[in-house]
């Protein structure tokens, strides 16, 4: 019994291999995950296959070195530490898997002002509203507008006085 036991988990490490090999062959993750994206993939084939799941967290919550944080913040994205992909906006990434942006920066140790929108994003979506002039008050219709002397002001904007 024991050579068969053994034989079973040889062959699910085998199937974890190609599972893992697969994936990285069509994906880009850092090297720092890929021990990580291992274990999980064993523990979820060895609980499907219904063995019991190794002593390893399915996932392990590391704190991001400053070197990784510089690195994940790039102009045009921000690198995910959940998946190691990059994103515009990790906003909606996060909601995915059930955190917001307090919650992310606690899990990763990163600083309370680290961004959620890429830079470049942010300076895109800037200069459309600032075109379509959204965030410049407009008068009501039907009020008068007031100078800034205080005086109301007449239809063509000069005062009535």
């Amino acid at each position: 019994m024991p050579e068969t036991k053994r034989n079973t988990s040889s062959s699910l490490i085998e199937m974890a291999g190609d599972i893992v090999s697969a994936y990285v062959s069509n994906n880009s993750i850092p090297p720092s995950e890929l021990a990580k994206l291992i274990c999980r993939v064993h523990d979820a084939v060895t609980e499907i296959t219904g063995g019991a799941s190794t002593d390893a967290p399915a996932e392990i919550d590391g704190k991001a070195t400053p070197a990784q944080i510089r690195d994940s913040i790039t102009p045009e994205a921000l690198i995910s530490f959940i998946d190691g992909n990059p994103y515009r906006s990790l906003k909606r990434h996060l909601t995915a898997h059930g955190l917001d942006p307090r919650s992310y920066r606690e899990r990763y140790g990163l600083p309370s002002d680290y961004p959620m929108v890429a830079q470049g994003y942010s300076e895109e979506r800037s200069q459309i509203a600032k075109a379509i002039s959204l965030g410049i008050p407009r008068p009501l219709p039907g009020h008068r507008r007031t100078s800034t002397s205080g005086r109301r002001t007449g239809r063509n904007g000069v005062s009535s006085r």
